[in-house]
């Protein structure tokens, strides 16, 4: 709150709790009071009454017990209480310094209780004097009241300004046209007309939710508007006919007339209403309701110095979200996102991040909705809801980012099981591409095989991640099953592997000792045509031969 807002606040409590404490005095007070009364009732013996001297007639001593009678009755009657709101005037009157203290506090309910006794004695002998006359007999000289208070001897309670008061009270007879019959029937229509004539209803505006300005401007613009109608209909046709009729001016001095039509148009005053002489002549007078341009003024200054008060709450608070989450707007974490993607920044580095905007992110949305000041209802749904956007969309860049190469790694990994598949079921032609699978294979099951299942239980770790904090498209989910299960496929497909292996080496041996027969086949026929061609070696039968 502002300054001024905390004094009045102050000053208000301040006299909250003068007001108390003076209830809390005059109930003791009251109280006190009341005890005593009933001590002194009962501890007061009945007073017997007088005789009468033997001499004194039957019809005096008749009058002297009625009268004694009646007083009695009087007395016994209930006194009207004197009103707490007189004992808390009286008690406002008295500075506060002397009321400070314990003893001082008992000293002012021991006043108050003299203050009461003194009210009711006063009462009791005014209600006796009014009500009973005593007569004048003897044996009645004791029943003497005892005078009213008078006002304290030597104070002057009279006014300076009285006789002033009395010259203008004469002037204003003489002169005042509001005096007229005519202008009491004016004001009496005016009376009937608005005396609860609203043209705007605040109250109605309050019980409904907080709204902005130009719906404020615009519920207002339309009161009014109907409001102007109303009165041009029914009001002043009323005030028209009035001052048609001859009897109008009845007692108006000539020389009067002027200020007599201005006392009306006074009356009357409201924007863009013609007078009524002007109405009467046909002129096009209106009434000038215009504000005096010092009084605008001074409104203007007034209006903006208690909303500016106002606004300076709406304004910190602003101010708070500005300081502390302004750059998520203001291009700094556009710049620190595009730097840090143009980096190389690993997995946790990446999520250290997101996870950074997310908390933002829910930061911003749990705080309060609505911030309540003394003028204004700040909803500030939209601007968390902005802010929340912003942090989200940074949180989504690198997101979709880190995304992009845990599906770029999981499609690598598959192109690389993938090709191990084909290369260990694919059929060796020749024994040197068997040999070379072979190897190939051995590699692959010692090396590459444990290097793809660490790639794979970091892609899983990720996944983790991600499925708490991302949601997949069913082709990413599809290529996420099918990394996960390749450990488990590849597995029989080194057994077909293996079988596959057999079965080769098994027909290439199968073909090389098919080879083999023939091979030693063919020696053996060899070996017959070299011993046949020892003896067709003589050069007499080479022709024969």
């Amino acid at each position: 709150m502002s300054p001024s807002q905390n004094k009045l606040l102050s000053y208000r409590r301040c006299k909250e709790q003068q007001k108390r404490l003076n209830q809390l005095l005059i109930g003791r007070a009251l109280k006190a009071y009341h005890v005593s009364m009933e001590e002194k009732l009962n501890r007061k013996p009945v007073p017997p009454i007088p005789e009468l001297p033997s001499t004194m007639n039957s019809e005096l001593k008749q009058q002297r017990e009625n009268y004694l009678f009646l007083k009695k009755c009087v007395l016994r009657n209930p006194i009207t209480p004197i009103q707490q709101l007189w004992l808390m005037s009286m008690l406002t009157l008295v500075p506060q310094s002397v009321m400070e203290g314990k003893d001082r506090k008992l000293l002012v309910e021991k006043l108050l209780v003299e203050i009461l006794e003194d009210y009711e004695k006063s009462m009791r002998r005014f209600v006796v004097r009014s009500i009973l006359i005593k007569p004048d007999i003897k044996g009645l000289e004791d029943e003497e009241e005892a005078p009213l208070p008078s006002l304290p001897v030597g104070l002057d309670f009279s006014s300076a300004w009285h006789k002033s008061f009395t010259q203008a009270k004469s002037k204003i007879l003489s002169k005042l046209h509001i005096l007229h019959p005519t202008m009491k029937s004016l004001l009496d229509f005016g009376y009937a007309a608005f005396f609860d004539f609203l043209l705007v209803n605040f109250s109605s505006l309050r019980l409904k939710e907080p709204i902005d300005y130009e719906s404020l401007k615009t519920d207002v613009s339309l009161s009014c508007s109907k409001a102007d109608k109303k009165i041009l209909m029914t009001w002043y046709q009323r005030v028209i006919d009035l001052f048609t009729q001859n009897e109008a001016l009845n007692s108006v001095k000539l020389d009067q007339l002027d200020s007599f039509y201005n006392c009306v148009d006074v009356l009357m005053s409201n924007q863009n209403f013609q007078t009524v002489r002007s109405w009467l002549t046909g002129d096009t007078t209106t009434l000038d309701a215009e504000l005096p341009k010092h009084v605008l003024e001074w409104a203007t200054t007034t209006l903006k110095k208690h909303i500016r008060s106002n606004l300076e709450g709406p304004k910190k608070y602003f101010e708070k979200y500005v300081e502390k989450y302004g750059w998520l707007v203001d291009g700094t974490a556009q710049a620190r996102v595009e730097r840090f993607v143009a980096e190389e920044h690993s997995f946790d580095e990446y999520t250290a991040l997101i996870d950074e905007f997310f908390t933002h992110k829910k930061e911003i949305l749990s705080l309060p909705e609505v911030a309540y000041f003394p003028m204004v209802y700040l909803n500030s749904e939209d601007l968390k809801q902005g802010l929340a956007s912003s942090a989200n969309v940074f949180a989504k860049v690198l997101m979709d980012r880190i995304v992009a190469n845990y599906r770029e790694e999981n499609e690598k990994i598959c192109r690389e099981f993938e090709a191990i598949k084909e290369r260990a079921l694919k059929v060796p032609e020749t024994a040197e591409e068997m040999v070379e699978t072979v190897a190939y294979m051995k590699k692959v099951k010692e090396k590459d095989i444990k290097d793809l299942l660490l790639r794979i239980k970091k892609c899983s770790q990720q996944l983790l991640y991600f499925l708490d904090n991302f949601v997949f498209d069913p082709e990413d989910i599809a290529l996420n099953a099918t990394v996960q299960l390749w450990p488990k496929r590849i597995g029989p497909i080194f057994d077909e592997h293996d079988d596959l292996i057999e079965k080769s080496k098994f027909k290439g041996e199968q073909e090389l000792m098919q080879k083999h027969e023939k091979l030693m086949m063919d020696l053996e026929k060899l070996t017959c045509s070299e011993a046949e061609f020892k003896e067709y070696s003589e050069l007499d039968r080479m022709q024969q031969v």
